[in-house]
Parts: C-alpha cells; sequence; structure tokens
C-alpha cells in the first residue's frame, strides 16, 4: 500500500514535469499562451515557475528559471523514493 501511494506522487511530478516542457515549448508559437489551452496551462504552471524567475533573471531573451524548476522536479521525484526506502527500512527495523 505505502509503495503504490509514493509510486502515485512520483508520477503526479513526473506528469507535473512533462507539462512544464510543453508550456515552455509554447512559448516558442506566437498566441498559444492566449488559447483557452494556454491560460489553463499558465495557471498550473505560471506559481511554480514564479519564485525561480525571482531568483534566476533571465539572461536576454533566455530564460533559465524554467530548466531549474525542472532539475527541481527531478530532484523531488528522486527524494520521494529516497523517503519511501527510509521508511520501508524503518518499518522492517
Amino acid at each position: 500500500m505505502l509503495y503504490i501511494i509514493f509510486d502515485i506522487l512520483a508520477r503526479a511530478l513526473e506528469i507535473y514535469s512533462i507539462g512544464l516542457i510543453i508550456y515552455i515549448f509554447m512559448s516558442w508559437f506566437p498566441g498559444a499562451r492566449e488559447s483557452s489551452f494556454g491560460n489553463v496551462m499558465t495557471k498550473l504552471y505560471e506559481p511554480f515557475l514564479e519564485p525561480f524567475r525571482k531568483i534566476i533573471p533571465p539572461l536576454g531573451m533566455i530564460d533559465l528559471s524554467p530548466i531549474v524548476a525542472i532539475i527541481v522536479l527531478r530532484f523531488a521525484g528522486t527524494g520521494i523514493w529516497g523517503l519511501y526506502n527510509i521508511i520501508v527500512r524503518f518499518i522492517a527495523g
């Protein structure tokens, strides 16, 4: 049962990461973020990206904050499985 919970959390992070990549690529297409789908994506991903944009300013026309955000999501996914392993060892111990 515990494995299922952690697996759902890890998969949710993976899906969120994929959605974030889609949102980033939407900036390459004019008007994509102004569509109804783009508005939904903006509401989902801008609150997550905002703190990274405050810390990492854009370099000219290049915004590196989404790359850092994706790396943080990947670390969080790894951390979920690390936490799972700690809990399993504690229960079995």
